[in-house]
């Protein structure tokens, strides 16, 4: 009895611990999103005069008022991230497992050789310029292609999928094939199933790469109408930041703009849609682990 009050007292002081400390940690992550959040609404003077506050000193909304200036161009460019988000990271999806499944084929007799040639890409780029005019060369300016297919395929996830399509035994599929199951349907039917975990993995990194994603639309979209979220509050900030510029050389007053307000801002607005999926995403993500988990 006693033995058992003190296995009971020590896991208690484990859980109080624990928690102690997951709590901290917790509370570490959230203070940096809530001062974004308040520093958004928050005067952009009274934020250079006081600093950043969990509790804003003196409250303002220029800085949304400001983004949400157009609302049709602000909810058109959500409309074309999402769009490439969900595009993109199902097809992403299908093409880096299919990919991976052919590489970890043993019976494959080519697959060291499209390995190397896979892997030889994370060492060496043709760089900027080549891209650059095979794009335009391929039709790609102005062109939504041009915004889906750059991050279709990720080596990093190559080899992520391939090492976990290791971990399923070679007999589920050799006896598929003596049931006379063609590849493609041992693939589909029976690897992708039990490669959850890792399909939830990689399409949680292919989405958040297409919602962050700016760069390509600087380099090819030219049409407003065609800008990204991410793009689009980018040119605004850069916008705001000229006639500032230019207000300071000419001498030539011009209305106060908050420019560090409208940084916290975009923030906001570009991170508060993540934020509130996830929590709903987060429940088929644990379940795709535990699911991949239990064998038998």
């Amino acid at each position: 009895m006693r033995g058992n009050k003190i296995i009971k007292k020590d896991d208690l002081f484990f859980n109080i611990i624990g928690y102690l400390l997951i709590g901290i940690i917790s509370l570490l992550c959230l203070i940096p999103f809530l001062l974004t959040v308040s520093g958004s609404i928050t005067k952009d003077s009274s934020l250079f005069e006081h600093g950043y506050r969990l509790l804003p000193k003196e409250f303002s909304l220029e800085a949304y008022k400001l983004i949400w200036k157009t609302p049709e161009v602000i909810v058109g460019a959500y409309g074309v991230t999402i769009c490439l988000v969900i595009a993109g990271t199902v097809l992403g999806l299908f093409l880096t497992s299919m990919t991976s499944y052919v590489l970890h084929r043993k019976d494959f007799k080519y697959r060291n050789k499209f390995s190397f040639f896979f892997f030889f890409t994370t060492l060496f780029s043709g760089g900027l310029v080549p891209w650059y005019l095979i794009m335009i060369s391929l039709g790609m300016k102005n062109n939504y292609l041009a915004l889906l297919l750059p991050h279709l395929l990720a080596v990093f996830h190559i080899i992520i999928m391939r090492t976990f399509f290791t971990t399923i035994p070679d007999s589920i599929g050799e006896s598929a094939k003596m049931d006379g199951a063609g590849d493609f349907t041992i693939f589909s039917r029976l690897y992708l199933p039990l490669s959850l975990p890792a399909l939830s993995t990689i399409g949680l990194f292919i989405a958040l790469t297409y919602w962050n994603d700016w760069y390509q639309a600087m380099l090819f979209i030219t049409k407003p109408h065609m800008m990204p979220l991410q793009y689009h509050l980018y040119k605004v900030f850069n916008s705001m930041q000229a006639a500032q510029i230019v207000a300071q050389k000419t001498g030539i007053p011009v209305v106060e703009m908050p420019s560090e307000t409208f940084k916290m801002a975009m923030t906001v607005v570009v991170t508060g849609p993540i934020i509130l999926v996830y929590p709903f995403i987060q429940k088929y993500f644990v379940k795709g682990m535990t699911v991949g988990a239990v064998k038998g």
